[in-house]
C-alpha cells in the first residue's frame, strides 16, 4: 500500500509538470509577438532552463518541500516556453501521435521497472555515460552539420530514455525508504517529467511532419 502511495504522487506530480509544460507551450505558440521575442532570447532561456535544473538536480534533497515544488513548477513552465517552438514548426496531429506513441512507451517501461526482478539501477553509470556522450557528441555536430549523424544521435536518445524510465522507476522503491513521501515523490516526478520530456522530443524529431 505504502508504495502505491507514493506511486500515486509521484504520477500525480509528473502529470502537473507535464500539463504546465505542453498548455504553457500551446498558449505561447499563439502569440507571435512572444515566440518572436522567445527566438531572440532562445540562448538566455536555454541557460536560465538548465540553470534551473541543475538547481533542482543538485538541491533538491537539501531543500524544503515547499521550495522543491516551486521550482518544479518553474522548471516546468520554462520548458514550456521551450516547446512552444514545436507547436509552430510541427502539425498538432503530428504532435498529438507522437506524444501517444511517448506515452505508450512510456507505460510499458514503467511497467518493466516496477515488476522487473532485475536490479536496474545497476545501469546507472552505464545510462549517464551513454547521456554524456549523446551531449558532447550534440555539440560537436552543431559545428559539423551531419543530417545521417544527427539521425544517429536521435535514435541513441530514444533508446537510452526508453531505458531511463525504467531505472527510474525502480529507484522510487530506494528513494521512497531514504527520504520522507512528498519529497521522495518531487524528486522522482522530476527525473521522469524530464524522461518523459526528452523521449518525446526525439520522437517528434524523427517522426514529426512539419507544416512546410
Amino acid at each position: 500500500m505504502e508504495n502505491n502511495k507514493i506511486f500515486t504522487k509521484v504520477y500525480g506530480w509528473m502529470f502537473i509538470g507535464l500539463l504546465i509544460s505542453f498548455i504553457t507551450g500551446y498558449y505561447v505558440s499563439t502569440k507571435p509577438n512572444m515566440v518572436y521575442n522567445l527566438a531572440n532570447g532562445y540562448w538566455i532561456l536555454a541557460l536560465v532552463e538548465i540553470g534551473v535544473c541543475i538547481w533542482l538536480s543538485a538541491g533538491i534533497r537539501k531543500m524544503q518541500t515547499t521550495t522543491a515544488k516551486i521550482l518544479f513548477c518553474l522548471y516546468s513552465f520554462l520548458t514550456g516556453l521551450t516547446l512552444s517552438f514545436i507547436f509552430v514548426v510541427f502539425k498538432m496531429e503530428s504532435i498529438v501521435l507522437v506524444f501517444g506513441i511517448t506515452s505508450l512507451m512510456f507505460a510499458v517501461m514503467a511497467l518493466i521497472g516496477h515488476f522487473a526482478n532485475v536490479d536496474l539501477t545497476k545501469l546507472g553509470p552505464i545510462l549517464f555515460m551513454g547521456l554524456l556522450g549523446i551531449v558532447i557528441a550534440s555539440i560537436i555536430n552543431i559545428f559539423v552539420g551531419s543530417e545521417t549523424f544527427d539521425l544517429g544521435l536521435t535514435i541513441i536518445g530514444i533508446i537510452i530514455f526508453t531505458v531511463y524510465i525504467a531505472y527510474d522507476i525502480q529507484k522510487v522503491k530506494y528513494i521512497a525508504n531514504e527520504l520522507e513521501e512528498d519529497k521522495a515523490s518531487i524528486i522522482c516526478a522530476f527525473e521522469l517529467y524530464l524522461d518523459f520530456i526528452n523521449l518525446f522530443i526525439k520522437l517528434l524529431r524523427l517522426l514529426g511532419k512539419s507544416k512546410d
